[in-house]
C-alpha cells in the first residue's frame, strides 16, 4: 500500500500537452525516481518509443516536493499536491496527454534506479498497544531535529518528512513509511534501509517505542488502531465499506515492502509488467508474513495479500488485460480512466469524488466540481488510488509482498532487480510464464495467501518454480556485477524448503511461545 500523502511530483510541460503559467513562488518537482532532465515529449503512440526523442519540452523541477516557504527544517505544505497554486492549464488536457504522461517515464538503461518502500507498526513496548498520533508526532519531530530531516505539515499537524530524495510518510493507521531514494544498486539500497532504522530506533527506543516487522496487525482490532489526521485518509475510510468487506483492514492493518523499476520504452515496461504480474504470487509465498489477526492465527500465511482481495476490486487484481496482444500505455491509461475516483484537492481541501470517473472530469461534467478540468497532478494524484498486484505510473511498483524483518527488506529489491533488470532472466521468465493462462495466473493469486509455496501447480508445486525463479534472480544479479546476489540470502532457504516465515511463525506459535502472540512482538523487532 502506497498511498503517498506528503506533497507529491507536479511539473509543467509546455508542448502539445499544454500550455502553462505558473504563480509566484511556486515550486515544482519531479517524481522520486525520473530524472526532470529525461522527461520527453513523445508521439500519441508508443510502438516504437524510447527514452532518445529530440524534442525536450521545457520543465520547471525542483528537489524540493513541496510548495510553500521554508522555514527552518518545516516546509508548510499541502498532503497532495496544491493543483491550483502549482498548474494553471490554459488548454484542456486530453487523453493523449495521460498517455504521454506515463511514456515520459522511459529512461535508457544507465538511468535505471531502484526505489524501495517499506512499511512497520509502531508499538509501545510496555503495552504492546499501537503508537498514538502524538507519539509519532513526536517521533518525527525528534527524527527531524536529530538528523536533519524536513517537516512535512498538513496544516499545523506534522504528517511526514522528507531529506533530499528520501520521505517518511504515514498511513492510515500510523503505519511509518520509508519511501526510499532511486539508487543504483542494492548495496545503496539496504543502506538507506539501516540508516534509516538506526535513526528511527535512536528517537523510538528513548520514548519506549518499538517497530515491528511483518504484514499484519497480530494483536490489536481495527477499534484499537489509531487514525491519522489526514484529509484523503477521511475520504476513503468512509468509502472503502461501499466496495468490499476488507478495505478498513488493509488501511489500518497491513504493512509491505515493494520495489519501483524503471523501463525504457513501451515495449520494455510490457514485458516487466507481465513477468511480474505472472511471478507477483511467488513474491508474495516467499514473503508471506501475516499469520496472526486479533492475537491468534487467521488461517492464512499471507492475510495481507487476502485482504486485497476483497478490498476495491475496481482498482486492485491480477489486470489480466496485460496479456492482451494490444496492451500499452493506453491500454493502461483506458483502465485507470475507468477507476473510480476518490478526491479532488483545491484550495487546500480535499472534495470528495469518490465513485465518480475520471472520463467524466476530463470533460469538465465531474458532479463534484461542475464544470472544473483536471491538471496532470490530478491525474498523477489519481494514479496514486489504482492498487493492483503490479501498478503503472512513469515507473513499475511491485506490490506482493508482506512487510518484514530488515533482511527481507532488501532481499525483496534484490529479487527483482536480478529477474526485471537483466535481459537473459527477463527473457527466461517470459518463456516460461507464456503459456501460463490467466486462470492459472488468477487461481496462484488466490490460493498463495492461504497454501504458499505449497500451492499445487501443474504437475508439482509453486515451490518448484520458486526455486527455478529465484535462481533466475541469482543469475541477474551475477550478470549485474556488483556483487549484490548475498542480498538474496533471506528469501533462500523459503524457496529450498517451501517453508515460508509466516509458516516459521505459526511454529513458533505453538511450540515455544504456548499460544501467546505476544512474544512475536520480540522476534520481528527492528
Amino acid at each position: 500500500m502506497t498511498l503517498v500523502s506528503q506533497a507529491g511530483p507536479s511539473y509543467c510541460i509546455p508542448t502539445d500537452i499544454s500550455r502553462c503559467k505558473t504563480a509566484q513562488n511556486v515550486v515544482i518537482g519531479m517524481a522520486s525516481n525520473i530524472d526532470a532532465s529525461k522527461l520527453k515529449e513523445t508521439p500519441a503512440r508508443f510502438s516504437s518509443l524510447s527514452c532518445n526523442s529530440s524534442k525536450t519540452p521545457k520543465i520547471l523541477s525542483s528537489e524540493s516536493l513541496s510548495v510553500g516557504m521554508k522555514r527552518g527544517h518545516q516546509f508548510v505544505v499541502a498532503a497532495s499536491p496544491p493543483t491550483e497554486d502549482a498548474v494553471v492549464a490554459t488548454e484542456p488536457l486530453t487523453k493523449e496527454d495521460l498517455i504521454r504522461y506515463l511514456a515520459s517515464g522511459c529512461k535508457p538503461k544507465e538511468n535505471w534506479r531502484i526505489g524501495t518502500e517499506h512499511e512497520k507498526f509502531g508499538f509501545e513496548i510496555g503495552t504492546l498497544r499501537p503508537m498514538k498520533y502524538e507519539q509519532i508526532a513526536e517521533l518525527l519531530h525528534g527524527i527531524a531535529e536529530r538528523f536533519d530531516w524536513d517537516k512535512i505539515m498538513e496544516g499545523d499537524t506534522i504528517i511526514g518528512l522528507k531529506q533530499e530524495k528520501q520521505s517518511i510518510s504515514l498511513e492510515p493507521g500510523g503505519q511509518f513509511e520509508l519511501s526510499g531514494a532511486p539508487v543504483e544498486t542494492l548495496h545503496q539500497t539496504c543502506a538507506e534501509v539501516n540508516s534509516h532504522l538506526y535513526q528511527v530506533k535512536a528517537v523510538a527506543e528513548e520514548m519506549g517505542i518499538g517497530f515491528l516487522g511483518i504484514g499484519f496487525q497480530p494483536k490489536w482490532v481495527l477499534k484499537d488502531i489509531p487514525i491519522m489526521p489526514k484529509g484523503r485518509y477521511d475520504i476513503m475510510r468512509n468509502y472503502m465499506p461501499k466496495v468490499g468487506s476488507l478495505g478498513l483492514d488493509m488501511m489500518f492493518r497491513t504493512c509491505t515492502v515493494q520495489v519501483n523499476l524503471d523501463f525504457s520504452s513501451e515495449a520494455d515496461m510490457i514485458r516487466k509488467f507481465r513477468a511480474g504480474l505472472a511471478l507477483q504470487p511467488i513474491a508474495t509465498a516467499l514473503f508471506a508474513n501475516s499469520p496472526f489477526t486479533d492475537g491468534k492465527p487467521n488461517g492464512y500465511l499471507s492475510k495481507r495479500s487476502h485482504i486485497w482481495t476483497d478490498t476495491d476490486n475496481n482498482r486492485a487484481g491480477m489486470l489480466p488485460f496485460v496479456f492482451d496482444d494490444n496492451f500499452g500505455f493506453e491500454q493502461y491509461v483506458d483502465y485507470a480512466l475507468d477507476v473510480p475516483m476518490y478526491f479532488v484537492y483545491r484550495k487546500e481541501k480535499y472534495i470528495d469524488c469518490t465513485g465518480m470517473s475520471f472520463r467524466d472530469f476530463l470533460a469538465g461534467r465531474l458532479p463534484c466540481i461542475p464544470g472544473e478540468l483536471p491538471t496532470l497532478n490530478d491525474w498523477e494524484n489519481h494514479l496514486t488510488t489504482i492498487f493492483p498486484e503490479v501498478r503503472l505510473k512513469r515507473y513499475l511498483e511491485m506490490r506482493g509482498a508482506d512487510g518484514g524483518p530488515w533482511r527481507r527488506l532488501c532481499a525483496l529489491p534484490a529479487f527483482w532487480v536480478g529477474l526485471l533488470y537483466d535481459e537473459d532472466s527477463l527473457q527466461s521468465v517470459l518463456d516460461m510464464t507464456a503459456d501460463w493462462t490467466s486462470e492459472e495466473r488468477q487461481m496462484l493469486r488466490n490460493k498463495v495467501p492461504k497454501t504458499g509455496l505449497k500451492t499445487p501447480f501443474r504437475d508439482g508445486l509453486l515451490r518448484h518454480v520458486a526455486e527455478e525463479v529465484l535462481k533466475l534472480a541469482k543469475d541477474g544479479l551475477e550478470r549485474r556485477g556488483f556483487k549484490e546476489v548475498g542480498f538474496l540470502n533471506a528469501v533462500a532457504e523459503v524457496a529450498s524448503t517451501g517453508i515460508t516465515p509466516a509458516e516459521k511463525l505459526l511454529e513458533l506459535y505453538h511450540g515455544k511461545w504456548g499460544q501467546s502472540i505476544d512474544p512475536v512482538f520480540e522476534e520481528l523487532l527492528y
